[in-house]
Order: C-alpha cells, then structure tokens, then sequence
C-alpha cells in the first residue's frame, strides 16, 4: 500500500513538473514572440512590407530606386508566395548577409547593411513572430529592374565594395542608453538606410553617416549633429518629442518620414525613444557647421522672392519666418531649409502635402501646393529667399531645377 502511495506521488510529482516546464515553455515563447513584434515595430518591416489598401506584410508595395523599380516581398507564412518554406538559418541569412531562401541573393532596397547589427536573440525573436502572422497568398515578382541590373549575381561585386557583415559592438566607453540607442539607429531602425548619402553603387558613404540622402523624390535630411544643415541645434527633448508626436518647434514629419513616425517611431517605447535621442546628439559625427554667406538681400532673386513669400507664405510662416510650433514648421534656422539639397523643400512648395498623424498629435496639418499659382522662376525664388533670410543661408535655386522636380512629380502617380 505505501509503495503504491510513493509511485502515486512520484507520478504527480512528474506530471506538475513536465506541466510546470511546458507553462515555462509557453510562457518563454510567448515572451518570445512579443519581443519580435516589437523588434518589427523598430525596424518599421509593416512601412516597406505592406502595400497600400495591401494585407499586413503580404508586399506589393514598388520602391523606385535610382537603377529601376523593386517590389517589396511578401513575408507572411504563406508557403507558396511567402516565407513559409524557409528554414530559421534562411531567415537569419536574408537580415543579416543578403541571402533569401534557397541563398538568393538579396537586392540592398533590403536593409540587410543594417540588420547585419542584429543580435542571434532579436533574429530569433523575430523569425518567432512572423511565423504567428496570418498567411497571406499574394504573389509578388519582386525583382522589375532593367538589365543590367536585374542579374543578381552582380551583387557579389556590390556587396564586395560596399557590405561588411558583422554584429553590433557596443562602446565601453559610453553609457548603456547612448549603446542602445546607437545599436537602435544603426541596426534594427536602420537610420542610414535613409539618411546616409549614397554613392553613384547606391552604397552608403561610410565617410558621411547620417548626413541626408534623396530617395523616392524627396531628402531624407541630415540628422548629424551639426547645428546649421543637422539637429545640433534640437535639443534632446524635441528631438524626443518629433519621433514620438512627428512634430516640435522646428518641424513636421512628411513624406517618408511620416510613415516612419506612424509605423515605427511614434510605436516605440519612452526609453528606446530617448536612447536614441541620447546617441544621435552625442553620435560624433556631423561636424562644425560651415560658415556660408547668404544671399544679398538686394539681390534681384531675394526682392522678388520676399514679395512671394508675403503674398502666399508669410500668413502660416509669420513675415518673421517662425512659424507656429506643432502647425506650421519654422523656416528660420531650420536645418532642413539650409540643407545642401533643396529637394524637400521644391516638392513641397510644388505639390504640397499633409504631415503626419498620431494619437500624441492628431492634427496632421496640411502645406498647400503651389504649382499651380507660381511658375519655376517664382518658385526658384522664394526657396531661394526662404533659404537665405532670418539668418538662414544656403545656395540658390535655378527655375531649370524647378522644372526639373515639376516634370518628375507629374510622373508620379
């Protein structure tokens, strides 16, 4: 009778004990698959992977890239026309060496420069919550470049000259948020993929980190710390605030970077917000602001200009060229007004455009566009005048790049 009672609680024993391992298990994974999700959510993968009215991560969506246009692939769990066949050192390969299933090479409108940072948890992480979205058939020829570009195995030479593969190292020597926020920008955020200056490849220019690139019609701006044509002169709070509200005293997020805020940025956590804001204004990198002459405010270009801007700008921007915070961006002293590429600044006096929303800052005020009012020499000119009043000064604009930008938005859709 006693040995039966032992063998009944040496059962009991092993069955609480392989219950309380697999709840552990379950409880492990669990906690596995919100850390990717919030992984996806730093790394913005619904902005590129999800097309417009498209299902969540199902692809579509075309990026124009300088060399011919690439559809982004579907990445749900779908076995025919999504990454449901492919094994976990596929999924790692494709984030951090350029390598999808069956080692396809990848072309770099995939981050995979950046994800390289990735550590083996957060590539676990994430692999485990994609492999809980709902499958989705969409399939998606990703690949629309002209010859020659559409050979893959050019990119063998590509990532020759322009890819080091390798994980994030963090710096002893600074704090454990300025690491976080340095693995954040540089790795699963992949700042640079943006705003780092390309070369004629489309490789990044390792020189120039973070220093403003133009991509899809617009400039992703410099977000260095040099305080004419970077954020030195943001200070860490509103640098916090844009990426949590997508706006602050100085600007408001549009075009890409909108998206960026709604899908990614204005989803992150308070800390990871604040590391990042921590590592871009201690990053190093951007510089002494040079020293430029402005344009002479009797130049004939700056008469004409200050008379336009009067007339159709001076009601939202204030003659003082302020602005209102949180409504209508400020222009003097702005870095993105002073940036070396005028190329923002032409697409939105042309075409317009309505900046981003968020639950901290649902407004979402609209610039209105002016194309229709202004020929390219008045517009030449009151970007012009914009850039070099207030204390601002950068160079002219010619009317030619004013056509040039007019023609180029009439073919978009």
């Amino acid at each position: 009778m006693l040995s039966s009672v032992k063998i009944s609680i040496a059962a009991s024993l092993l069955i609480f004990s392989a219950y309380g391992s697999a709840r552990a298990q379950d409880l492990q994974s669990s906690d596995r698959i919100a850390r990717g999700h919030y992984l996806a959510t730093l790394s913005d993968c619904a902005g590129c992977h999800t097309a417009p009215s498209g299902q969540p991560y199902a692809g579509g969506l075309a990026l124009d890239t300088p060399f011919g246009k690439i559809l982004v692939p579907n990445i749900t769990p779908d076995t025919d026309t999504g990454i449901g066949q492919w094994t976990d050192d596929e999924f790692a390969a494709a984030l951090r060496d350029g390598r999808g299933h069956g080692g396809s090479r990848l072309y770099p409108a995939m981050p995979y420069p950046a994800f390289t940072k990735l550590s083996d948890e957060d590539v676990h992480d994430l692999r485990a919550y994609f492999a809980t979205l709902e499958p989705v058939k969409n399939k998606v020829i990703a690949n629309q470049l002209p010859f020659p570009f559409n050979i893959r195995s050019l990119l063998i030479a590509w990532n020759a000259l322009n890819f080091t593969s390798g994980r994030f190292q963090p710096n002893p020597q600074k704090s454990a948020e300025w690491n976080r926020g340095a693995y954040i920008v540089q790795g699963p955020a992949h700042c640079g993929t943006c705003h780092t200056p390309k070369t004629v490849l489309g490789g990044d220019k390792t020189d120039t980190p973070l220093a403003g690139a133009k991509l899809q019609g617009w400039f992703a701006p410099n977000i260095t710390t040099n305080s004419r044509t970077g954020i030195g002169g943001w200070s860490k709070d509103e640098l916090v605030q844009y990426l949590k509200t997508g706006s602050n005293a100085w600007t408001l997020a549009s075009g890409p970077m909108a998206e960026a805020v709604t899908h990614s940025t204005s989803q992150m956590n308070d800390d990871d917000i604040m590391a990042i804001a921590t590592y871009l204004k201690d990053s190093g990198i951007g510089g002494d602001a040079i020293k430029v002459a402005p344009v002479a405010a009797n130049d004939p270009v700056m008469k004409a200009g200050a008379a336009i801007y009067k007339d159709n700008c001076a009601a939202c921007h204030k003659e003082s060229g302020l602005g209102e915070p949180a409504l209508f961006p400020r222009l003097a002293g702005s870095a993105l007004v002073q940036s070396d590429n005028s190329t923002t600044l032409e697409r939105l006096v042309l075409h317009g455009n309505r900046a981003v929303s968020t639950a901290f800052a649902p407004t979402a005020p609209a610039m209105p566009a002016f194309d229709w009012r202004l020929n390219d020499a008045e517009v030449a000119a009151v970007i012009t005048y914009i850039r070099n009043s207030w204390g601002n000064a950068a160079s002219t604009v010619s009317s030619k790049e004013i056509a040039d930008q007019r023609a180029l938005l009439a073919r978009s859709p």
